[in-house]
């Protein structure tokens, strides 16, 4: 018997992401394999343990899903040990600590309000509730990343873990630099690698591999998978890892979600995954050209990666609340964020994020986001009036409609 509400709210959900223009740099569009997979039978099975280890009998097709997964992402990393488990990159980096901390130990992590993530020691999270954590963040001058402030944090707080990564940061980060002083000064290297791992995968974004103790990632984002989150490590931590997610953690794996992250890993594998990663950052910088030729300052000066962080309460005299608002309005999904320094509160702030992941997937290049970033600027710079509203609602149109994504799929 079919909720006949729910299936309406979902089938709009599927016309919206056909019809909008999404920018938002978390997000993405998988194969229509990985939704097959994400709705398959394996999600009648309960798994707990690991594979051959299993608490429940019937296990002996799902473990071949599993050990596929973690055997693929190992490949492209060049992992020692992978853990496919944790449903999400926070519960991810949750184990981790669990594996590594004792309650009350002391970590550095990137600071939310300078790009980094809520479990990077954010007070009101699980991570800086449990962890005496602490924070660097970047130059003012810059925008960049102070390496110079951080090593001395390092050497002054002596913490037992680093933690490395963001949600909201557009520049290359050294982690060669950041783990050699965190090394020296006796501390566990973590790479929180969520935003840049399908960058990573591909060879066109520097790899932590080299460097980290421990690393985590988000499957979705830039490596275009199901939601949910992979822990891979070091073998010496590969035990500790594993107990950590289960039972430390978790109970039951979604079996249906890993077997998708086994697909995902399986079409990064591909030889035009890499074409793909190198169009990604073809078309932020892309973007970031039409931005500064229409006067709008850009965190950091521009982009290395997947996303460009764009202070509109400089360039435009409003919030990151009203931009998002005025983009939501012409069908441009953009997400408004702080912005370092920011003297707005988050939930107003002063900026907006913007990605091309996901408007990368549906075959957008360089002339189709520079078209975008005209829109924006246009929307953005001008009077709200309907007349912009509408024109502008006509050029997004133009664009959409070239392009098209699960049109043999009634819902999603």
């Amino acid at each position: 018997m079919k909720d006949k509400l729910l299936f309406e709210s979902v089938e709009r959900e599927l016309n919206r992401q056909r019809s909008n223009i999404e920018l938002i740099a978390s997000e993405n569009f998988v194969s229509e394999e990985v939704l097959e997979l994400a709705g398959s039978v394996l999600t009648n099975k309960y798994a707990e343990g690991y594979p051959a280890k299993r608490y429940y009998g019937g296990c002996q097709f799902v473990d071949e899903v599993e050990e596929l997964a973690r055997k693929r992402i190992c490949e492209i990393y060049g992992a020692e040990h992978a853990n496919v488990q944790p449903h999400s990159g926070a519960q991810a980096n949750t184990a981790v600590y669990l594996a590594l901390l004792q309650h009350g130990d002391k970590v550095l992590g990137m600071s939310l309000a300078d790009g980094g993530h809520l479990t990077h020691g954010h007070p009101l999270n699980f991570s800086g509730i449990n962890y005496e954590f602490y924070s660097y963040g970047v130059s003012k001058e810059t925008e960049t990343i102070d390496y110079e402030e951080y090593k001395k944090k390092v050497e002054e707080i002596k913490p037992k873990l680093v933690v490395a990564g963001a949600s909201a940061y557009s520049r290359i980060i050294d982690f060669e630099f950041m783990a050699k002083v965190a090394h020296d000064n006796g501390a566990l290297f973590m790479v929180d690698m969520a935003h840049i791992a399908g960058l990573v995968a591909a060879g066109v974004h520097p790899s932590p591999f080299p460097y980290a103790d421990i690393v985590t990632t988000t499957t979705h984002k830039t490596l275009r998978g199901p939601r949910g989150g992979v822990i891979m490590c070091k073998k010496e931590f590969a035990a500790d890892i594993d107990r950590a997610v289960f039972p430390g953690m978790q109970g039951g794996p979604l079996m249906h979600i890993i077997a998708a992250k086994a697909q995902c890993f399986y079409e990064v594998q591909q030889p035009e995954f890499k074409e793909y990663a190198k169009q990604i950052i073809k078309n932020a910088k892309a973007m970031e050209k039409v931005f500064k030729e229409e006067g709008f300052r850009l965190v950091a000066g521009g982009t290395d990666n997947h996303l460009l962080l764009v202070d509109v309460k400089a360039s435009c005299g409003i919030s990151g609340k009203k931009a998002q608002r005025l983009l939501d309005e012409i069908n441009i999904t953009a997400n408004k964020n702080a912005i370092p320094f920011d003297t707005e509160k988050p939930f107003k702030a002063s900026g907006i994020r913007i990605g091309t992941p996901a408007m990368t997937t549906k075959g957008f290049k360089e002339e189709d986001f520079e078209e975008v970033a005209r829109i924006i600027a246009y929307r953005l710079k001008n009077e709200e009036t309907d007349e912009i509203k509408e024109e502008c609602l006509k050029r997004v149109a133009k664009l959409t409609e070239k392009v098209t994504m699960y049109s043999n799929i009634k819902y999603i």
